[in-house]
């Protein structure tokens, strides 16, 4: 099967596999080469996927969808991190959080910056 896993900026990944595990609202699910076509919403989680010679990757990824048709399987999601091994990829994806968190901050105090800035000037358009 061929796998691509698509975030927003870029193919993240694009290569052969023989397996697949991945997790659904109603659970986990494993793809191999002559499943049926299949269509899943995901929820944010671990997918997996082997490779030729037996190698697991680990791929963390947020909500997003993944679509089976023919020998393709297409994953779309808004965001998603990959790893060779799980302990790695736990503390990469608690890193990319910590990142997220700091911008997400400094983001809100910008906008309360604006927010203040705007009531001041409707302040000063109403004394004038």
């Amino acid at each position: 099967m061929k796998l691509k896993v698509l975030i927003p900026t870029v193919v993240l990944i694009d290569r052969e596999v023989t397996k697949i595990i991945a997790e659904a609202e109603n659970g986990h699910f494993c793809l191999l080469p002559n499943h049926v076509d299949f269509v899943a919403a995901l929820v944010p989680g671990i997918l997996s996927f082997t490779i030729k010679g037996g190698e697991e990757i680990f791929v963390a990824v947020d909500e997003g969808i993944l679509v089976k048709c023919g020998a393709e399987v297409l994953v779309s999601t808004r965001n998603a991190i990959k790893g060779k091994d799980l302990e790695t990829l736990k503390q990469t994806v608690a890193e990319q959080f910590r990142v997220l968190d700091e911008k997400e901050k400094l983001t809100r105090s910008a906008l309360a910056q604006f927010e203040v800035s705007m009531m001041r000037h409707f302040k000063e358009l109403g004394h004038g």
